[in-house]
């Protein structure tokens, strides 16, 4: 399913949502990957994403990074957004939605995944309500029921988190919020 027009099936996905689960790399970054001369990584992270998920936070709504690839650069980015918990060096991902499932008291349904590589596919197939920014691969475009209009790294987040506000009926009251 491609992601216009927003559907009232989509809108019902994104009611249900409790957890919002993200990818790092091609997600939340651009998915380019800088190395120093002392092997340091460096990631380019967009702050219009850090603004959807610190406002998911806002209203109760979970966010949760699962990385296959660990980085000193996400847990302070992590904390600078609310992230509820990161889990890093997951392989499969999929191994880790029970625990995420039992540990928040949620459903499958009320979990949404943002994804864009090979290594999400498990855990795409396993979420109520999956997610593929727009350059992602094929294959998780195959299995997505959303895919944003926005590059990862450049805005899908945000899309993403405006999504799931705007169908609960919370974006009104954040909008307002900040025009005081």
């Amino acid at each position: 399913m491609f992601n216009n027009p927003i559907t009232e099936d989509l809108k019902e996905h994104a009611k249900k949502i409790k957890i919002l689960l993200l990818d790092v790399d091609g997600v939340l970054t651009d998915g380019r990957i800088v190395y120093d001369s002392k092997a340091r990584d460096s990631k380019f992270f967009d702050v219009h994403d850090g603004l959807g998920v610190y406002l998911l936070s806002k209203v109760g709504i979970k966010t949760i990074i699962v990385t296959a690839k660990s980085s000193r650069a996400i847990k302070p980015r992590a904390k600078d957004m609310r992230v509820a918990e990161v889990f890093g060096d997951v392989s499969p991902k999929s191994a880790i939605l029970d625990k995420i499932i039992k540990k928040y008291n949620v459903s499958k349904d009320e979990v949404c995944f943002v994804a864009d590589d090979l290594v999400d596919l498990g855990l795409m197939k396993l979420v109520g309500f999956p997610v593929a920014v727009f350059n992602a691969c094929p294959e998780i475009k195959q299995v997505a029921s959303y895919i944003t209009i926005k590059h990862g790294g450049r805005g899908a987040v945000r899309e993403v988190a405006e999504l799931i506000l705007k169908a609960q009926g919370k974006w009104n009251d954040i909008v307002k919020f900040y025009e005081a």
